[in-house]
């Protein structure tokens, strides 16, 4: 039996199960989503999962789908219940997000498209992370954890040793990662 569809749809369940604590405390009110880093991670999602499935990517994009899919409902909850909007800096991160957008559309390669929308995805988590550092409990911890894992298990689904595939990814599950690791260290450090 091969692991690669197995990987990808545990990915796509992990992705959906990931967001379904986030959601839920985003309507407590407990988690305070930032509306812009939530809209690019919803267009990104599109593009990454776009860009996959045309560099030939066929399990490892089911993480990709659903990210695009719940990330757009994140967005949504977060227009009402979120936080964030047009201070210098996060306007400055919406530019380059959108210009990360721009990029793909342009070079039509799906390199090159990973590329940007990682670039991209980067500035979207750079508006996150001083809220995070600030109000680590403004975030649910296990959407971080449970990401991180997924796209572990999404570059697991690729099945082959296809950078263009595999940069994504991998790309998710350390910055995710990296996300969880923050929001962890400043809850054990007593901010509230």
């Amino acid at each position: 039996m091969p692991v690669a569809p197995i990987l990808g749809v545990l990915g796509g369940l992990v992705g959906i199960a990931d967001t379904i604590p986030y959601v839920r405390d985003t309507v407590r009110g407990a988690t305070r989503p930032h509306r812009g880093t939530w809209l690019i991670w919803g267009v990104l999602a599109i593009v990454a999962s776009i860009s996959q499935r045309a560099d030939g990517g066929s399990w490892s994009v089911v993480i990709t789908a659903s990210q695009a899919l719940l990330t757009g409902l994140v967005f949504l909850l977060a227009i009402r219940h979120g936080e964030g909007g047009l201070a210098a800096f996060e306007v400055s991160m919406l530019a380059i997000a959108f210009a990360g957008v721009a990029g793909w559309l342009l070079a039509r390669e799906p390199i090159v498209a990973v590329g940007c929308v990682i670039a991209a995805d980067l500035s979207a988590a750079a508006m996150m992370t001083p809220k995070a550092y600030r109000d680590p409990y403004s975030e649910t911890l296990s959407l971080y954890v449970l990401a991180s894992i997924g796209g572990a298990l999404a570059a697991g689904a690729v099945g082959a040793l296809d950078v263009s595939l595999l940069l994504y990814p991998i790309y998710y599950c350390v910055a995710n990662g990296a996300l969880a690791a923050l929001i962890a260290m400043r809850r054990r450090e007593g901010f509230t």
